[in-house]
């Protein structure tokens, strides 16, 4: 072969060192052309890429927007990091100077988000490396404001507290406290962003997403949570709004932390107790002594307010004395008198409307409710098993309720329906436990108790063991404080009156119960407050639910007075109630005259006793001794020492109509009022009731005394509203409670 030829291999030399030089052009030939496309496709490729430029030269790469800002953001967060690093060792040293100018970034004013967002980053990966000696620093990154910011620094803050929480276990409490802070009405207000305002309702969302994502990380957490939350419960001096604030937050967290539930619905039923028991006047007096507007005006939602934005009304208390007059209320020397100081009940009343409110809302979760303000209507709920059976010593009692039926046999295969969720019953057992050692105990409470009144309505087992429970501490614990039977006794005949839940079974159990007590205390002529008490609710559920204690329809009465009915049969059991009424203890004199006098009209109408022979004695004995000395004697009775002419029993009625118009619609469907169940009497019978009822051959009854003296503040056309809103009245005096106790 030629060695000059063209084709020859020995022309083909070796590449140079370095980049590959371009291809010379060949001419001629279909195939040379190709190879030469193909080797400029291939070099296109690497200039894209930015590997080699056309002249051999390295090309290179192209930086868009995005990538030189992402350099920079890497570049500034290295600097952040690096800077911290060196302040936490310079620290720890002994040199202040970078770690002072540290601890200043997070106290800027006004604060800047995006150097923040840099400032938490690097202070996160550094959480290993703090130390004592760095809590400052912590604290200043603690206390920022982030909720009041723009997404990404909150987001940045939630990151930053997860790493420390993790690494450093020791600054629960700090965090967890800033957090609960938060859920406050004021919280964040002075940090307020003018340019991008931001609704409460933005702020507590934040803070519950962070307490969220804490409570994942540490396990511990609710043991510390549950205290803070305890003492930043607002004063019952702060306005409603704050309340409200609280309450809800605090209520949510209840629902994401099981764990504390039980301890919030106690602080929540606690501080609503402080507030009812200040409320000891009618509303409709209430409305009737201010001058202009109502007591429920419409309120914002306080979720709804901008950050930083003031009420029209003062903020800081309800008192004219501020918030510095707490301390002082507390000891009992507030400057005005809270049951006359109108505008400070007002408040009162609007605070534990939107309290219970929200108690109830909190309720109905679980059960599927929801009211209906217009028609009180409310979905069926599922049929709950029974609860455990009682223990043979408590089953054995002659007190107790009846035991339920079993259900008959049955051929077919039963159908058993789904268990409800046990949430349910443990949130019935909760609110128990929560009345039996709050509730029950407190003097004056007018309306936390429909917290119990509404749950019991849930399920027949429910009303059961509620009734079974103020059975127990009313009649069956002797070394009770007399006080405490006397409230639980009051507690059951008014929840027997009201409650819709209570069917006739348990009317009939009750009043057996009822009536086999006060059977045994006139035998042994003990008339202790307990007995009046007990007396008293007889005679009121005999006026409510009288029908429901026939023990067999008389076809003589009409159907919806119960006029006429002269020889029906009566519960067995009722027979102690005549021998009551006519027993040296006398208990229509002790009694409260509005349900004594609404007992003679209504077991005279019906037939089941005459009670004004007794009625007109009293009237005649006045104010002195009577033939109940001798019974008292045994025991003293209420408002007595043991002797002497007795004092008109302390007319509690728990359940009086709830006339809140937000919690009061919760419970509208399952109360009963006294319209539904009053005898009508004929005119004619009306006049000489009235005649019997004022009349006297002394004339004592002209001049509206009533039994004992005692001032008889309803008249014929006003008794039906009595019983259709007793409550307790601060006109009347109410006996000592320390004559209550044995």
């Amino acid at each position: 072969m030629d060695p000059h030829s063209t084709h020859s291999q020995y022309n083909a030399r070796p590449p140079k060192a370095g980049p590959a030089a371009a291809a010379p052009a060949r001419a001629g030939g279909r195939k040379g052309k190709e190879k030469e496309g193909a080797g400029r496709d291939r070099e296109k490729g690497k200039e894209r890429e930015g590997t080699v430029a056309p002249s051999g030269a390295m090309r290179r790469p192209i930086a868009s927007n995005a990538r030189v800002m992402e350099a920079q953001q890497m570049q500034r967060t290295d600097m952040h990091r690096a800077f911290v690093g060196n302040a936490l060792a310079q620290k720890t040293l002994g040199t202040r100077e970078p770690f002072d100018a540290l601890v200043a970034q997070f106290s800027a004013k006004p604060p800047q988000p995006a150097q923040l967002r840099l400032w938490l980053g690097a202070l996160g990966a550094a959480v290993s490396r703090l130390e004592r000696t760095h809590a400052a620093v912590v604290q200043a990154a603690v206390g920022l404001p982030w909720a009041a910011m723009d997404g990404a620094t909150a987001k940045a803050y939630t990151a930053f507290a997860g790493a420390l929480l993790s690494a450093k276990p020791e600054y629960l409490s700090l965090v967890l406290g800033k957090i609960v802070n938060g859920f406050t009405y004021h919280a964040g207000a002075l940090a307020a962003d003018p340019e991008t305002p931001l609704t409460r309702r933005v702020i507590y969302e934040r803070q519950h997403a962070l307490l969220e994502h804490l409570l994942t990380l540490v396990p511990t957490a609710p043991g510390t949570l549950g205290p803070l939350l305890a003492r930043a419960f607002p004063h019952k001096r702060e306005p409603p709004a704050a309340h409200t604030a609280f309450v809800r937050n605090a209520l949510r967290v209840a629902r994401y932390c099981p764990e504390l539930e039980d301890r919030i619905l106690a602080t929540v039923v606690d501080r609503a107790l402080q507030i009812d028991v200040e409320i000891q006047v009618e509303l409709e007096e209430l409305e009737a002594a201010q001058d202009e507007g109502g007591v429920f005006e419409i309120e914002i939602d306080p979720f709804d307010v901008l950050v930083g934005q003031e009420e029209e009304e003062d903020s800081g208390s309800d008192d004219e004395g501020g918030l510095e007059e707490i301390e002082s209320d507390d000891e009992g020397a507030a400057r005005k008198d809270p049951v006359t100081d109108v505008r400070h009940v007002q408040a009162m009343v609007r605070k534990l409307d939107a309290v219970l409110d929200l108690v109830f809302e909190h309720l109905s979760r679980r059960a599927g409710d929801t009211p209906d303000a217009a028609s009180g209507d409310r979905p069926a709920l599922p049929e709950l098993p029974p609860l455990p059976p009682l223990s043979p010593a408590r089953a054995s009692s002659p007190f107790l309720l009846t035991p339920p039926s079993p259900p008959p046999p049955s051929t077919s295969t039963p159908i058993t329906p789904p268990p409800p969720p046990r949430s349910l019953h443990t949130q019935f057992h909760t609110l128990l436990a929560l009345f039996d050692r709050l509730i029950l105990p407190t003097f004056r409470s007018r309306h936390t108790q429909f917290l119990l009144f509404y749950h019991a309505a849930l399920a027949p087992d429910f009303t059961d063991v509620f009734l079974g429970l103020l059975v127990e501490r009313a009649l069956l614990q002797p070394g009770a404080a007399a006080v405490t039977r006397a409230a639980a006794a009051a507690y059951l005949g008014s929840f027997v009156s009201r409650a819709r839940s209570v069917g006739r079974a348990g009317v009939r159990d009750v009043v057996g119960v009822l009536c086999e007590y006060v059977r045994a205390q006139v035998e042994q002529g003990v008339g202790d407050a307990v007995f009046y008490a007990a007396a008293q609710a007889l005679l009121l559920i005999f006026c409510f639910r009288w029908r429901d204690l026939r023990a067999e329809p008389d076809p003589s009465a009409d159907p919806e007075t119960g006029a006429g009915a002269g020889g029906g049969a009566w519960l067995p059991a009722l027979g102690a109630v005549p021998r009551m009424v006519a027993s040296p203890l006398n208990p229509l004199r002790v009694c409260a005259p509005g349900v004594v006098r609404q007992f003679a009209r209504v077991a005279r109408a019906t037939g089941f006793v005459y009670v004004y022979t007794i009625l007109d004695a009293n009237r005649r004995a006045g104010a002195g001794p009577s033939g109940a000395g001798a019974g008292r004697a045994q025991g003293p009775g209420p408002g007595e020492g043991g002797g002497g002419g007795g004092e008109e029993l302390h007319a509690f009625f728990p359940f009086d109509p709830c006339r809140l118009p937000r919690a009061g619609r919760w419970v509208a469907g399952m109360y009963r009022e006294w319209g539904e169940v009053a005898v009508e009497l004929g005119g004619a019978e009306s006049d000489d009731d009235d005649e019997e009822d004022e009349g006297g051959s002394d004339g004592e009854g002209s001049d509206g005394a009533g039994e004992g003296g005692l001032p008889m503040s309803v008249d014929d056309a006003g008794l039906g509203a009595s019983l259709g809103a007793m409550s307790i009245s601060p006109a009347r005096a109410p006996v000592a409670v320390a004559a209550w106790r044995r």
